[in-house]
């Protein structure tokens, strides 16, 4: 699959005539573009709230507000009163460069608030400036950008909007304190007008997905594929400069994902070594970029290897940890369609419980390989073992100790016993779907279902 990255050169700049000076780093980072090298600019800034246009649940920040031609600016994070998944999408950036080019704006600006300090503080950003963007290259030979029209301009410090927009003719102060008390955001013109620019160096090049399919039994459903998918790469080699001297660097990435690949491969042999063949097809899909931003997977989605609309469900691996005896597993995405049962059959058979996401906050729906599919309008799932019992307490460990870090290695506890009920499950829920009667399908009125166009959600 074809790839390209955009790294910075030098520092960015934005400005705003008639404002106080604003400082790169502190208080604003420019943002880099696939599509202009030499990128820039210039505009009147409408503060849209959050941003977030939803017709399903009555959300509509650009009522009554003319952004055609202007530049928007928008606060991190989407209504708290909103279900988590539902939120998570319609938070993301790519969702909320959609909304923006489809009002006719020109670009955007994103601005840091209290939830986005807590999550990634502005410091965080900074320090990751010159980490390479990366994306798909479409057939036509343009690199892949959501929201186009309304590229990323730059993001805002909270320091750095209030120097913005303190005294401009939006009320500044009040927008602050109605975001801390989860009310509507006072929006509007802010007779702020800016001009940026960022060069950017862009570079071309190539990775693989690597997919197996094994072709099903049934003349008349064997052209329809399940796809079991896990994410094959990691981070590379570790900057942390407080890892003392000769330390190993290297992010091997056993849990995440060793685990998931290794996990899909079982499932993939268990599969060829049985000679009753599933009614469906399978298909295995090992993706590439999943941490530079599910690239790999939406690439797939976007080009299939099968007829598109021939993948009938996903069940996606990420990152299970396997350290300890689990007791229950969480099905992300699985209640928005006929997919839970499957999940919910094949656990309950091996006395495994299903527990909702204990952390919601975390926006895992959005951060995993499934989402892809979801967005392809393909049912789909991703599988993580649970916090009862011994659960809570060996995730914490895992996250705090060797997530993103070269601890996650062969060197840590692994429970082989509890692998092997994953794999087994993951088997189990692969066999349910591929064996049906009824192919998958969206539960109907289903929010995602809906909104891509999936199968059932009629």
């Amino acid at each position: 699959m074809p790839l390209a990255s955009a790294v910075p050169v030098g520092q960015g700049r934005l400005t705003a005539a008639g404002r106080p000076a604003l400082t790169f780093g502190a208080d604003y980072l420019t943002s880099t573009s696939f599509l202009e090298p030499d990128f820039r600019r210039a505009g009147e800034v409408v503060f849209v709230g959050r941003g977030v246009v939803d017709p399903a649940h009555g959300t509509d920040d650009y009522a009554g507000l003319d952004v055609r031609g202007k530049i928007v600016a928008y606060l991190y994070g989407a209504p708290a009163s909103l279900p988590s998944e539902i939120r998570a999408h319609l938070a993301s950036g790519d969702t909320k460069r959609a909304t923006a080019a489809t009002h006719g704006a020109i670009g955007v600006i994103q601005i840091e608030n209290t939830e986005q300090t807590h999550r990634y503080p502005f410091s965080y950003l900074t320090s990751i400036y010159r980490s390479p963007r990366m994306t798909w290259v479409a057939k036509d030979g343009r690199p892949h950008v959501a929201g186009a029209a309304a590229p990323s301009i730059a993001s805002l410090s909270a320091e750095g909007a209030a120097k913005l927009f303190t005294g401009s003719t939006l009320d500044w102060a009040a927008v602050v304190k109605a975001d801390a008390a989860g009310q509507p955001l006072p929006r509007g013109a802010t007779g702020v007008r800016v001009s940026s620019r960022q060069r950017s160096k862009v570079a071309r090049f190539a990775s693989s997905n690597v997919v197996g399919i094994l072709l099903g039994s049934d003349p008349a459903l064997k052209g329809q594929y399940v796809a079991l998918s896990a994410h094959l790469d990691h981070i590379g080699i570790s900057t942390d400069p407080t890892l003392p001297k000769g330390a190993d660097r290297i992010n091997n990435g056993a849990m995440d994902n060793g685990v998931g690949t290794a996990a899909m491969i079982e499932v993939a042999k268990q599969f060829a070594a049985d000679p009753r063949k599933p009614r469906r097809s399978l298909i295995f899909v090992s993706v590439t970029a999943e941490e530079k931003g599910l690239i790999g997977s939406e690439y797939f989605a976007s080009h299939p290897t099968v007829p598109k609309g021939a993948i009938v469900a996903d069940v996606n691996l990420d990152m299970p940890i396997l350290s300890y005896r689990f007791q229950d597993m969480v099905a992300i995405g699985a209640d928005h369609s006929t997919v839970a049962q499957a999940v919910a059959r094949a656990a309950g058979k091996r006395g495994i419980a299903l527990s909702p996401d204990p952390e919601p906050e975390e926006a895992i729906f959005v951060r995993s390989d499934h989402y892809s599919f979801v967005k392809a309008g393909i049912p789909a799932v991703s599988l993580d073992t649970g916090w009862a019992g011994p659960g809570r307490a060996a995730v914490a460990d895992f996250l705090e100790h060797r997530y993103h870090q070269p601890g996650d290695d062969m060197n840590q506890v692994f429970d082989w016993t509890a692998g092997r009920m994953f794999v087994t499950i993951n088997h189990d829920i692969a066999l349910d779907l591929a064996d049906a009667t009824d192919r998958p399908r969206w539960n109907r009125g289903d929010y995602f279902g809906l909104l891509y166009g999936g199968y059932g959600a009629k």
